[in-house]
């Protein structure tokens, strides 16, 4: 290669390294955020450990606490939020039409809803699968013995046409009944309209635990009939605002995997010398100009809500009332399939 030639791939070569160091522009939901001063988040309508309100309506849950670590990476606070309850049938459009600016409500990521509805799935926040809970008196131990019996659902949802597959591919002749509301579906099955009810089987366990008079009643069948990985979502054509929601998942994994916590985030911001957490931390590193924030935006984002392992065993892991066991959830590096890519 002549050296007239070399200079000039060197050129090329540096103008890419530019290009892939420059701090991002920040995208019009960033914009928005910004100047409303609240990141506006789709929620259920009341699903315990996921999303709900209490009396005083303060929301709690998984799917919550991801609304708050993104307000307090993007907006220094993770109270600045403002909750949508949303049902099945309005989230889409809810985001779609900007009346919010993240779904974060127990959603199925499926090709369909991927290619289809001018949305963008992000980062994986809880693995699950569909099952069924069905009254302890009524048995039943395994989902095929559900042949020829009726089965309350939720229309508008993947599991509505789990269902229809399972029943089919295994001769049941289930017979679905179909509620446009998950109370209405929910209240179907406590009043023995239904002798099973199938949902995710984080959503049984929370619906179990917070409308069953005995939970003890009611058991939850061994068969998972889906895979069910959820995660928030948000409007396609905005990938500045895609990337920090994503990224602020994928930080809270990495903290949880570097030891990262709550309670120890300030001091390994100003002592630590592990490259990892620098970079983390915003102590050496400044990954925040590359999303169109701060370098301190994953350091609030995990004070305000703990890493991602907190955030679970505190809303639906084993010492709380869902007692859902980690499983799938855990860290690859424990057995688990939760995986980052690297912060850096």
């Amino acid at each position: 290669m002549s050296m007239k030639k070399l200079k000039t791939l060197a050129a090329v070569v540096a103008a890419l390294g530019a290009v892939v160091a420059a701090p991002a522009h920040a995208g019009k939901t960033l914009d928005a955020v910004k100047a409303r001063g609240q990141v506006v988040c789709g929620v259920n309508t009341g699903l315990a450990g996921f999303g709900a309100a209490d009396s005083n309506g303060k929301w709690t849950g998984l799917d919550v606490d991801v609304c708050r670590a993104v307000a307090a990476a993007v907006l220094g606070d993770g109270e600045k939020v403002k909750y949508v309850p949303l049902n099945a049938q309005a989230r889409f459009t809810a985001l779609q039409s900007g009346e919010i600016d993240v779904l974060s409500r127990n959603t199925t990521f499926t090709l369909t809803r991927d290619a289809s509805l001018g949305l963008s799935q992000t980062a994986v926040t809880y693995y699950d699968g569909q099952g069924f809970m069905v009254p302890v008196k009524s048995k039943l131990k395994s989902a095929k013995q559900l042949k020829g019996q009726t089965v309350c659902v939720q229309s508008g949802t993947t599991t509505e046409k789990n269902l229809t597959d399972y029943s089919k591919a295994n001769a049941l002749n289930i017979k679905p009944i179909v509620f446009e509301k998950l109370e209405a579906a929910e209240g179907a099955y406590f009043s023995g309209r239904c002798v099973a009810y199938t949902t995710d089987a984080s959503g049984l366990a929370s619906t179990r635990n917070k409308v069953a008079k005995n939970p003890a009643d009611h058991m939850i069948l061994p068969e998972l009939i889906s895979k069910e990985p959820l995660g928030p979502m948000v409007r396609r054509g905005d990938d500045e605002w895609t990337a920090i929601v994503k990224w602020t998942v994928y930080g809270l994994l990495e903290a949880e995997e570097a030891g990262v916590t709550s309670a120890n985030v300030d001091d390994l911001k100003a002592n630590s010398k592990d490259p990892v957490i620098g970079r983390l931390l915003g102590s050496t590193e400044d990954t925040g100009k590359l999303l169109g924030l701060d370098k301190e935006w994953l350091a609030r984002a995990v004070k305000t809500t703990g890493n991602y392992g907190e955030i679970f065993e505190r809303n639906v892991g084993p010492k709380s009332p869902l007692q859902l066991p980690r499983g799938l959830n855990n860290l690859w590096s424990k057995g688990g399939v939760q995986y980052a890519p690297p912060v850096r």
